[in-house]
């Protein structure tokens, strides 16, 4: 209804209408999402849900007891916004209802929340505890194990699952056959977990991913996959939101919750989009912060020899004295090339 309105009254195609309709779903859940964290953030303090600072990073104390777990509040606008959205599909007021669109958009968003109920039960757990350490690494691997696994294994069902990888750059794709489940499955885990690792500094997290989910949303228009532009453009909206009162020096930390719930969407609209390689080359910050960390760890233990000062690597800048707001704008940076390569790769084939 509304795309016919807009092609009639301003000839307004198909992709410009899945960008303006993205633009709008970003600033009603930008402004959501202010509204909710206002509303959370004095509750969270009240509470004393205030961040643990791990012992190894000193000039973090200063952050001790700063609000944690708001990516609970970005998620809740985030949330109803679409809720309110789907309705409006479901009634033909937005548009034709594309029933198998819409089964997809709904598993992609069970996967960012299925990962964020794990980010919950571990900053919780964190809170109990009184430190930086929640669930064991052995119960979080498992439990994001059972939900990447169920994920694949709905959209397998349901036909909606790639079995071939699209190669970047050009029109070749790679059969897998049953290969890519388990490998789906593998991607899902690292990546939701690489989302993770990268929340450990202000504004960190979410201005990456604000940069990646902006290039899907961007993306989402030259490929005609209108579910996903919503659906990014969403988190564009709620990570905007959250930026608010996550800047340095931030108000309050997404923790857990937020990081992971990133990571599901973001890794969610690769794999049902079909374009698994491409964006996770957008995500490269990411996956690469989490390597940094893991290659630290893998020499130690066999050179007793660092190669960063600190791991993850955002860390290692800060020993050299660099500011945060400096470190973030280099992540966001090399995060844009990133997004500019993978995007590139889809699109000239």
């Amino acid at each position: 209804m509304i795309y016919q309105w807009l092609k009639q009254s301003f000839n307004i195609d198909y992709p410009k209408g899945i960008a303006l309709e993205g633009l709008f779903v970003a600033l009603l859940v930008f402004l959501v999402s202010v509204a909710v964290l206002s509303v959370v953030i004095p509750i969270l303090r009240r509470h004393k849900v205030g961040q643990q600072i791990h012992e190894v990073l000193e000039n973090h104390a200063a952050k001790a007891g700063t609000p944690t777990m708001g990516g609970v509040g970005f998620i809740i606008a985030l949330l109803l916004v679409l809720l309110l959205w789907v309705v409006l599909e479901v009634c033909g007021v937005i548009g034709e209802i594309n029933k198998n669109g819409l089964v997809v958009f709904a598993y992609t968003l069970l996967l960012g929340v299925g990962n964020a109920l794990i980010g919950i039960v571990d900053d919780r757990a964190k809170l109990r505890r009184k430190q930086n350490e929640g669930l064991t690494s052995r119960q979080k691997m498992l439990l994001q194990i059972v939900i990447a696994t169920a994920y694949v294994a709905v959209m397998a069902i349901s036909g909606n699952l790639p079995t071939s990888f699209a190669i970047p750059f050009t029109s070749y794709e790679l059969p897998l056959s049953y290969a890519a489940y388990p490998l789906y499955v593998l991607i899902i885990v690292g990546f939701v977990n690489s989302t993770n690792i990268t929340d450990g500094l202000d504004g960190l997290a979410s201005s990456v991913g604000i940069t990646v989910a902006g290039t899907l949303l961007l993306l989402s228009c030259f490929i005609g996959q209108r579910y996903m532009g919503v659906i990014s453009g969403a988190l564009v909206g709620a990570l905007l939101g959250f930026l608010v009162f996550n800047h340095y020096p931030a108000k309050v930390f997404m923790g857990d919750t937020g990081s992971l719930f990133i990571g599901g969407i973001i890794v969610g609209c690769a794999v049902s989009s079909g374009n698994l390689i491409s964006i996770m080359i957008m995500g490269l910050v990411f996956v690469l912060d989490m390597l940094s960390s893991m290659l630290q760890t893998l020499h130690y233990k066999r050179t007793k020899k660092r190669i960063f000062l600190r791991a993850p690597v955002h860390h290692h800048f800060e020993m050299l004295e660099w500011k945060e707001t400096k470190i973030v704008a280099m992540f966001c940076i090399v995060s844009l090339v990133f997004c500019v390569i993978g995007f590139l790769g889809v699109i000239l084939p």
